[in-house]
């Protein structure tokens, strides 16, 4: 475990290290001007590397191989044919992957340090009008339909280009219709769903039910639920965004 956590610590070292250079760099050669509240810096720089130390550590020994085993649990025929009157091979024998994918998909990106910074940022730009946790709600759900889907998919063995491919033209056909003042937020809660905590456990949950599905490879049906988790989220914003858009509308219209 200690020799575990040291190899964490380094690796998060030599990671952190190139951006924590870039930035000195900039500052002293390029701006040439000291650093303000260096203390504060060098200590928020620590802790940082501490602190994602310790993250790290705890998705690999507890959020990662909980994942793989729920999935695997879940799919289990023993389990199935328990839960499930009709034929294992039936999709909709997986219900409770669904139900388990929709609920891991939302609160681990509520939980996502990435997506409550840019939510944070989102917040003071707008002046309030965009709540923090309002916007992480709505990003939340569109994991949790991503997952769904994804999950979904892995289980009946559909092409994933399809998928994809279908849910950025429906982004694409939002985006011409709603305003332009949250499309840019949107296409950037896609991105940031798609990082520390949410990869490895979605990862886990992908490799783990393509390991028991019958007919399906790890390798190659294993991965793609985070690209899922990608697109719905920018879908689940935008509409957002159009419902906004219709309420202002229908008001305007009560009144005149």
């Amino acid at each position: 475990m200690f020799i575990e956590l040291g190899i964490t610590f380094l690796n998060t070292l030599r990671d952190v290290a190139p951006i924590v250079l870039l930035i000195a760099v900039f500052q002293i050669f390029i701006i040439k001007k000291s650093i303000p509240h260096l203390r504060n810096v060098i200590f928020g720089v620590v802790l940082v590397i501490f602190g994602l130390t310790f993250f790290l550590m705890g998705l690999e020994q507890a959020l990662f191989p909980v994942g793989e085993l729920m999935a695997k649990q879940l799919s289990n025929p023993e389990f199935i044919t328990k839960t499930y009157s009709g034929s294992s091979t039936d999709w909709k024998a997986y219900y409770w992957v669904y139900i388990f994918a929709a609920f891991l998909g939302f609160s681990t990106t509520i939980a996502e340090p990435s997506l409550y910074a840019v939510a944070v940022k989102a917040n003071e730009v707008s002046g309030g009008t965009i709540g923090t946790l309002y916007l992480r709600f709505v990003v939340a759900i569109g994991v949790a339909i991503a997952l769904v889907v994804g999950t979904y998919r892995i289980v009946v063995g559909d092409s994933l280009a399809t998928y994809i491919m279908v849910g950025y033209i429906v982004v694409v056909i939002q985006t011409i219709f709603v305003k332009k003042d949250l499309v840019a937020l949107a296409y950037d809660s896609g991105g940031v769903t798609t990082s520390t905590v949410t990869v490895p456990i979605v990862a886990a949950l992908g490799l783990g039910l393509s390991s028991v599905v019958p007919g399906r490879n790890p390798a190659i049906d294993g991965f793609g639920l985070i690209a899922f988790a990608s697109v719905f989220p920018m879908i689940t914003v935008l509409g957002y965004a159009q419902i906004n858009d219709l309420v202002v509308y229908f008001k305007k219209s009560s009144k005149n």
